[in-house]
């Protein structure tokens, strides 16, 4: 059953209403206001314990009872590499190892064949401090992550390879509120 969209103006979308989350976490301070994490609320029918991610607005939204949700501002993928779709919660991993798909090698082997073989977690690997990892009944693991990021110029902007990334301490906050099997929505871009 598809659910209401948190596409357009977010204030619209959600009726969202900023409800005073201080910041948190080193790195907070590199972002500008506007792109710290903070309590909304939603309009009802968003069930609580979801992800739902508005690439037009660059927020993920973590929601919670009463209609309320935590936005957190992300980087989207870039134009044709960003996957709209339900998922859930497959997998996660704290200072996770990142190898590269093989269509990344092919569209940018300057950049990324000499990871091929993998790099181990930590505070240089691109997906950051944690990492969500998107699955679909159909697909299992679909290679979309919801991530940690040390690069905090990329938040509000479409550069990944298709994942959503946060800096890295709002990615360890999301991190520890979600479990497996959680529902994600990533809508399309418009």
């Amino acid at each position: 059953m598809q659910r209401r969209s948190f596409m357009g103006a977010a204030a619209a979308a959600l009726g969202a209403v900023p409800m005073g989350l201080a910041p948190f976490g080193a790195g907070a301070q590199e972002l500008p206001d506007q792109f710290l994490p903070r309590m909304v609320r939603t309009r009802a029918g968003f069930e609580a314990n979801e992800i739902h991610v508005d690439p037009g607005q660059f927020a993920l939204y973590w929601t919670l009872p009463n209609a309320q949700a935590i936005r957190y501002s992300v980087g989207i993928g870039r134009p044709g590499l960003y996957e709209a779709g339900e998922f859930y919660v497959g997998a996660k991993r704290e200072w996770p190892s990142w190898t590269p798909t093989p269509d990344m090698i092919e569209r940018d082997p300057a950049s990324y064949a000499q990871y091929a073989d993998g790099m181990p977690g930590g505070p240089e690997n691109p997906l950051g401090a944690r990492a969500i990892y998107l699955f679909t009944p159909s697909r299992g693991d679909t290679f979309l992550r919801i991530h940690g990021t040390n690069a905090p110029r990329t938040i509000g902007t479409a550069v990944s390879n298709g994942c959503a990334r946060l800096v890295n301490p709002h990615a360890v906050d999301l991190y520890d509120r979600v479990p497996l099997n959680s529902r994600v929505v990533l809508y399309p871009q418009v």
